[in-house]
């Protein structure tokens, strides 16, 4: 009865021993989130069912982060509907503008997601919860509609791939370059509808938020999933955040039968760019050339932590961005807005001539905040570059992490983090 961490927690909320992949299950689900893009269509569904409420007040999300504070008609109107659904059924965790942030990282920070959780989320970035040892999932509007009535949800188990990171990173290689890595290695379908469990020593030291950074790509390379074993680092996060739910830690078991192994040396990862227009066609930044840029992003919900702000203004710090180049920063939420202002990072932003958005989506999806027009090219901390992702589609997106975003801004141009502090 070996199993893997993800069939173990799939096998709890369906009320069985044992699930094995390829099995359909009904599940539970602890929380069930939705945003102003998504909720909206789930909201018109459950009104049609005639349903009189919904299956709890208190494990049903909403947060409007997409295209908030809302830039026009449309996404006023999206809004609202969120708003009047969570007044009509007391929805306890409504993030209003002022108090929301960017979900996912929001929702940690707030304790709201635990270990061992089976989390449905509508928007495919709710797999960032698996840092923290649960199965977290994106799921469709409609999908989201009926786990709002039931408080469940089906979900063919997926199968699993293991992936070993080996050795040591080198200075300013951070979470987002593994997973970058780690896609540029198997490929934008390399985990097809399975979950991508992250293990080595080098992920035993990762810090949580670069934990975060890499179960929130894992959707980039079509993983049904990311998940990382919960160990001391994982309890020390959740140790400070009130606990509303019990939680409960699992592993998998030795024997555990995985459908592929991949190991990684880290001892010779470099600092990785994702060229346009996949976050599969990476490069180290060795072999990036002379790329010049018009537009700096550090932000989303894959890399707008406090951590990730902190990286970029320690290369930031005393210099001024290159006169071609808007930077934009966007932290995470509103406590990350306020820790940056409190530790004078932000201070550091603003002398290096950049701008600072409240927390939102916004660019990342070509919503609003820095849209880019013909011909433009942005280096981004963000986790997509399909064409026409964050605005026209003859523009272009570079992914990479916050350190070497901010060298970039600096230069105007691709830049490793070494060129500005030696």
């Amino acid at each position: 009865m070996c199993m893997t961490i993800t069939e173990k927690i799939l096998a709890a909320h369906a009320g069985v021993e044992k699930v094995s992949p390829g099995e359909l299950i009904n599940a539970r689900v602890d929380i069930a989130l939705g945003n102003d893009i998504t909720a909206p269509i789930a909201i018109e569904e459950f009104e049609k069912s005639g349903v009189e409420d919904v299956f709890d007040r208190d494990r049903i999300i909403l947060v409007p982060d997409h295209f908030t504070p809302n830039k026009d008609i449309k996404s006023a109107q999206q809004s609202i509907k969120l708003r009047k659904f969570a007044r009509r059924y007391n929805i306890t965790h409504y993030f209003e503008v002022g108090r929301m942030g960017i979900e996912h990282v929001l929702l940690p920070e707030k304790g709201l997601v635990l270990p061992g959780d089976v989390i449905i989320g509508a928007d495919s970035h709710t797999c960032t919860y698996g840092a923290l040892g649960a199965f977290s999932t994106g799921v469709g509007s409609t999908d989201l509609c009926a786990t709002m009535i039931t408080g469940e949800a089906w979900f063919k188990v997926p199968e699993s791939i293991k992936f070993i990171f080996h050795g040591k990173l080198q200075k300013w290689v951070t979470g987002k370059d593994l997973i970058l890595y780690t896609i540029g290695k198997i490929g934008v379908d390399g985990a097809l509808y399975k979950a991508m469990e992250f293990t080595g020593e080098v992920v035993d030291n990762l810090s949580i938020d670069a934990r975060f950074t890499m179960a929130n790509m894992a959707v980039e390379a079509g993983a049904k999933n990311g998940i990382f074993i919960p160990d001391e680092t994982t309890l020390k996060y959740i140790e400070g955040k009130k606990k509303r739910r019990d939680y409960k830690l699992y592993n998998s078991d030795k024997n555990a039968i995985y459908c592929d192994i991949y190991e990684f040396d880290c001892n010779n990862i470099e600092p990785q760019i994702a060229f346009p227009h996949l976050p599969a066609n990476t490069r180290p930044i060795s072999e990036v050339g002379e790329i010049p840029i018009d537009q700096v992003v550090i932000g989303s919900c894959t890399n707008g932590r406090f951590s990730d702000l902190e990286e970029a203004a320690s290369v930031l710090k005393g210099k001024k961005i290159n006169k071609n180049v808007r930077l934009i920063i966007i932290p995470g939420t509103q406590k990350i807005y306020n820790d940056a202002m409190k530790a004078g990072v932000l201070e550091i932003f603003l002398e290096a001539e950049a701008c600072i958005s409240t927390p939102t989506c916004g660019p990342c999806l070509g919503g609003h905040m820095g849209i880019l027009g013909e011909g433009e090219r942005a280096v981004s901390t963000t986790n997509r570059n399909f064409v026409g992702r964050m605005g026209h589609p003859k523009s272009e997106v570079y992914l990479t992490n916050p350190a070497v975003a901010a060298a970039s801004a600096i230069k105007g141009r691709i830049a490793n983090p070494e060129e500005i502090i030696r």
